[in-house]
């Protein structure tokens, strides 16, 4: 099992309305690392560190499960779309995405509390210059965040 911090913007998708719908398709994802990530090693089942980011408080706000295999995003072939891809094709989709499930709200864990505990030091997500919007996240990070979030 693997374990990932997913960063959404909570005025695109929150954590209150993945619990509201349930399980949501991850898309929009416009870097080749973070794509890699679904595409390569995601795996149903795998834990998610639901993450608030560009906003007035960001931080871990719940907890979610990847749910399905990588597919192709669709947002990339909508010209309507601000995630468009010209260069992308159905015969050949640049952009993948997962779908992931609600598990739990919780408190907001901020960024400036997880900077506090030496246990989350060598998160990708505390890094300067990390811009990712999907980081793993080590199983050693994963229990002591659902302990620190009592879940």
């Amino acid at each position: 099992m693997n374990y990932w911090l997913m960063k959404s913007e909570p005025d695109d998708v929150s954590i209150a309305d993945l619990a509201r719908l349930g399980q949501v398709g991850w898309y929009g994802v416009r870097n080749y690392q973070a794509r890699n990530f679904m595409r390569d090693a995601m795996q149903i089942g795998d834990g998610v560190l639901f993450y608030h980011s560009s906003c007035a408080e960001p931080g871990v706000a719940g907890l979610a499960e990847v749910s399905s295999n990588a597919y192709p995003d669709p947002t990339q072939f909508d010209p309507a779309s601000k995630y468009f891809d010209a260069k992308s094709s159905s015969d050949a989709p640049r952009w993948q995405q997962v779908d992931v499930r609600f598990v739990a709200q919780t408190r907001l864990l901020g960024l400036e509390e997880m900077r506090s505990y030496p246990e989350l030091a060598q998160m990708q997500v505390l890094k300067r210059g990390n811009r990712l919007s999907i980081t793993p996240v080590s199983a050693v990070e994963w229990s002591f965040i659902r302990e620190l979030l009592a879940c």
